[in-house]
């Protein structure tokens, strides 16, 4: 018979393994929303059905398809450059721990948009998804006191802050700033609930 010793410790994965195991995520994530989106346009728009309608009862279940699809290659576009780098840079904490986040975030921002967004108005696209783990970023080193991941904060507010920011003013036509707004508020809250807490520990893929 085989054990494993209580208290024993995750596999040890090296910063180039993670660095490895984040950017074949995120490049496999970008590259799933353009291939949706070409199926979209070769249906003829059939995915964009998946958008959130708010206040429909049906449309719960849109709730997670809607951050995968988006309205126009000019759409996905603009989410595909900030995904991918803060995907990278939020999973290089740990693929199981970026999941969860991203879940999280997904699943909070895709309720409060059914809940709150103007009636009549169809919601999808990553941007959400975006401003969480913007938000997550923004405060995670901070919350884990962690050095590295406090410059990373300061970096990403640095580079995408101002961008980011202003897709939260109400005045811009055709944005979803309350989803944007809520999927900000969801990456700081989960920066909070996915925190590490053994700081001595190395967090495994």
């Amino acid at each position: 018979m085989t054990g494993k010793a209580p208290g024993t410790r995750r596999p040890y994965w090296s910063p180039g393994d993670r660095a490895k195991a984040a950017a074949r995520l995120m490049a496999a994530w970008v590259a799933l929303l353009w291939l949706l989106e070409l199926a979209d346009v070769a249906s003829g728009h059939a995915l964009d059905r998946f958008g959130i309608v708010p206040r429909t009862p049906s449309e719960l279940a849109d709730v997670v398809p809607a951050s995968f699809v988006h309205f126009g290659f000019a759409h996905v576009a603009a989410n595909s450059v900030p995904l991918l780098v803060l995907g990278f840079l939020a999973a290089l904490g740990g693929i199981r721990r970026f999941l969860a986040v991203c879940a999280a975030v997904v699943v909070a921002d895709g309720l409060g948009v059914w809940l709150v967004s103007p009636s009549d108005t169809n919601t999808a696209g990553a941007s959400g998804l975006i401003f969480g783990l913007f938000g997550f970023l923004l405060v995670s080193g901070f919350v884990e006191r962690r050095p590295l991941g406090v410059l990373a904060g300061v970096l990403v507010a640095a580079v995408w802050g101002g961008s980011l920011l202003a897709g939260l003013a109400p005045t811009q036509s055709g944005v979803s700033w309350q989803g944007h707004l809520i999927g900000l508020a969801a990456g700081v809250a989960a920066a909070f609930t996915f925190r590490h807490r053994d700081r001595g520990r190395t967090p495994a893929a």
